[in-house]
């Protein structure tokens, strides 16, 4: 059975045929792009409330690069250094690490992933949006 295409392969695909998107094309884009995405952060944001660090070190970008095109949602590992091991890729268990940085003391902590879930309850809807765009920057630049 085939998968249905999403938004991000209209995107992968207008730029495979145009090598490179053209700087307008871009800047009606990236807008569009980045408001699809933004209920995503603001949700990530909101998960991650309890820390004081890893809700400003979220950051929500926006590529038109032939290999990763389209919107992702990152934490800045410098300002927030504890966020992946916290995040455990969205799921749920343990991780360990030093207590107060002795290495003779070793702490288990639970996990608590913040962005996974924030991103996979928004996920049809930035697609669809994605699918939006990218027809209407399409139609408008002379596909059909």
């Amino acid at each position: 059975m085939a998968q249905p295409r999403t938004g991000t392969d209209d995107l992968r695909s207008l730029i495979r045929s145009l090598g490179k998107l053209p700087d307008d094309m871009r800047k009606e884009l990236r807008p569009v792009l980045r408001k699809a995405g933004q209920e995503a952060l603001t949700q990530a944001r909101a998960n991650a409330s309890w820390s004081t660090r890893i809700p400003k070190a979220t950051k929500l970008s926006v590529s038109f690069a032939k290999r990763r095109p389209g919107i992702a949602l990152t934490v800045n590992a410098a300002r927030a250094p504890h966020a992946r091991a916290l995040e455990n890729l969205g799921a749920p268990g343990f991780f360990r690490h030093p207590l107060f940085g002795n290495r003779r003391r070793w702490v288990r902590q639970k996990t608590r992933p913040f962005l996974w879930p924030a991103a996979r309850a928004q996920l049809s809807q930035v697609d669809s949006d994605i699918a939006a765009a990218v027809d209407v920057a399409a139609r408008k630049h002379g596909f059909k």
